[in-house]
Parts: C-alpha cells; structure tokens; sequence
C-alpha cells in the first residue's frame, strides 16, 4: 500500500494560529548554542525542535541506541504523549503535536481549535493509534499542506525525498525527552527543570551536531512565551 506522503513543512510561525493556539506561545530561532545567544530567547521555552539531516552516521547510530535502550531499559513516565509517523514528510507537524500535546496544560486554546480536538480524542491512544489518527485527520493534514505553501522558500514536490528531520525535545515531570516518530519510544536524556530546560536541551542538540561534524544542516527553534 502506497505510504501517507504530505508536502514537507517550514517551521511557519502562523501555523500554531491556524491550529487554534492563542498567540502567548511563540516559535522563535535559536541562532547559536552560546550561553550570550541562548540568553536572547525569551523565557520561559516549554519545547525545542531540532531540525537536522539524517546521515548514514545518524541511522548507524539510531539503531545502536535503540538496541542498547532494549536491552538496558529506561524510565518513561506514563504521562509522556508519544506518537509514532507513519506520513512520509508530516515530522514537522508530529514534532509540533509532540511540543504541545506535552504542555497542553500551559497552552491556551480557541474553543473550535482542531489540535485541541485531536489531543483530547487521542490522548488514551498507544502511539500507533495516534498516528493511524492522524492519516485520517483532514484539519490537520489542511492546516500542515497551506502551510508547507507559506514557508519562506517554494515546497518541494510532494514526491521529492527529504532527508532532512524534525524532533521535539520536552520536559515531562522535571526529566528531558527526545520525541521522534521514527523512533519505537521516547528517548530520556535525564533530570531537567523548567529553568535549565533550554540549556539541557540544546546539550541534546549539540550530540546531534557532534555525531556528524561535516553536516552544517542544523537548525533550532524553541517554544517560547510569548
């Protein structure tokens, strides 16, 4: 059967709006891993995506730590809100679900808000419930294509292949977690708290960029007040 495919997504501002989200949340760029350039992005930050090519490097080690997390096992608390993608290019609207569905308690949503709708419906789902969800969710898939049309450069066509990946990293009950729907779990990267959750994840992001020191392709954006 032929995979879901929608148009890859720019990390649009407007897109939070059109999905029903009062605007005293904001997605604002992270322009340097410097503590004097992190100091510029307003506070509080409740989520950071990273956006960034999957390399050869990157898949090698993908598996690695998956086959180590098997057999080591890990803590994720029950509360964390965890979908798998099963849409080819939907990564940038999944990390987005991912930064909100985890803060949907600090988000301030208009009463016919279509995300709003989807989290309450699927918040008892297992993960690849929620993604068979989403294939069928036409607000969303609405929302996600105008937007893909508004970005900043021409969408590519929707047949191209992407190698480039956006995850979302979280703090869930004071512990940091990498969502990614290519993974089978949330990944813990440890204790963070609402103060040093920026600087926790952009360490995340800096073993990203460590792994494939020849790549340039990395970019950052944080959920911030607005």
């Amino acid at each position: 059967m032929e995979p879901h495919r929608w148009l890859p997504l720019e990390a649009n501002p407007d897109f939070l709006k059109q999905l029903g989200i009062h605007p005293d949340w904001q997605f604002v760029d992270v322009y340097g891993m410097e503590p004097e350039l992190l100091s510029m992005v307003p506070r509080p930050v409740c989520a950071v995506l990273l956006l960034f090519p999957i390399t050869e490097k990157y898949e090698t080690f993908r598996t690695e730590e998956e086959e180590r997390i098997k057999a080591k096992g890990q803590d994720v608390k029950s509360s964390v809100y965890f979908m798998k993608q099963t849409i080819n290019n939907a990564c940038g609207t999944i990390g987005l679900i991912h930064a909100i569905a985890n803060n949907r308690d600090k988000m301030n949503f208009e009463t016919n808000s279509s995300l709003k709708k989807f989290l309450e419906d699927s918040l008892f789902m297992t993960p690849e419930e929620r993604a068979k969800y989403l294939e069928t969710y036409e607000a969303i898939r609405v929302t996600h294509e105008s937007s893909a049309h508004e970005g900043q450069t021409e969408a590519p066509s929707i047949d191209e292949k992407v190698d480039l990946h956006f995850i979302a990293l979280v703090n869930v009950g004071g512990h940091l977690y990498e969502l990614d729907g290519r993974k089978p779990f949330p990944i813990n990267h440890g204790e963070t708290s609402d103060d040093s959750f920026l600087e926790d994840a952009i360490e995340v992001c800096k073993k990203f960029m460590e792994r494939d020191p020849e790549e340039l392709r990395f970019n950052a954006i944080a959920l911030s007040a607005a």
